[in-house]
């Protein structure tokens, strides 16, 4: 869709399989995603994913001022709004996470080194080390990353044009990447012969054009605004691991 009308996005629900019962997982959950073409840049889709949590929030204080002065009020009393403004565009490795001068992690935390992924425990650090306010992490290592992510081809670190938005109280937010859209590279990564990915491949094969997307969950972007610790307190029905009740 995205090479015909070159900015689309789609809101519904979406599943995961991942056996998790943590508190801001659902086995259901809702999912804005966006996929933006014509773009060979990282910062083109950390634009359109602050612009908008910027006009989301607005909207949402414009029009439920109230509601959410009521809810701060009585059910997560004492919980601060987090500043829309993203002043710290700017990649972070994880290495950050030993090197920053603050306070330091738990043994858990302090084992990473450069090429694991990042934890809950660690994107709520990076977000409080920045000043508790949201920010981007780029540049994964590619390895950690669907076989569909652009590489950025920067050996040795060989890092994927991923980006993350991080929010206080919640970690992940945001989810997205660049995609590869040369087709030696995608046909050299890929090693199942299966008739889906053919169809994928023939999507670069007869001509594409550079392209990249994100997705937002619902419910944790009202956890970030609301400060609800627990993403059940933010759906209706929730549905997890070995509860998915109909």
């Amino acid at each position: 869709m995205s090479g015909s009308f070159s900015r689309v996005y789609t809101f519904g629900p979406t599943f995961r399989a991942e056996n998790s019962q943590s508190r801001r997982h659902l086995a259901e959950f809702y999912m804005v995603e966006a996929e933006v073409a014509f773009t060979r840049s990282i910062e083109d889709l950390t634009e359109v994913m602050e612009d908008m949590f910027k006009r989301t929030t607005e909207h949402v204080l414009d029009r439920c001022a109230r509601d959410v002065d009521l809810f701060h009020t009585h059910v997560t009393p004492g919980h601060r709004y987090a500043d829309v403004r993203l002043p710290h565009k700017r990649a972070y490795d994880l290495l950050i996470i030993s090197a920053a001068p603050a306070p330091p992690l738990t043994s858990a935390c302090s084992a990473s080194q450069w090429g694991c992924d990042l934890k809950t425990e660690h994107e709520k650090y990076l977000v409080k080390h920045c000043g508790t306010r949201p920010v981007f992490v780029t540049d994964y290592p590619y390895r950690l990353k669907p076989f569909y992510t652009r590489d950025n081809r920067d050996y040795p670190q060989h890092t994927a044009a991923a980006v993350d938005l991080l929010v206080p109280g919640v970690g992940e937010l945001c989810g997205g990447s660049l995609r590869e859209e040369r087709l030696d590279l995608l046909r050299a990564r890929l090693e199942d012969d299966n008739e889906f990915i053919f169809r994928y491949l023939d999507l670069r094969r007869f001509g594409s054009v550079p392209h990249g997307g994100f997705g937002m969950g619902f419910e944790r972007y009202l956890q970030c605004i609301l400060g609800v610790d627990n993403i059940k307190d933010v759906i209706p029905f929730p549905r997890f691991s070995h509860s998915c009740l109909l």
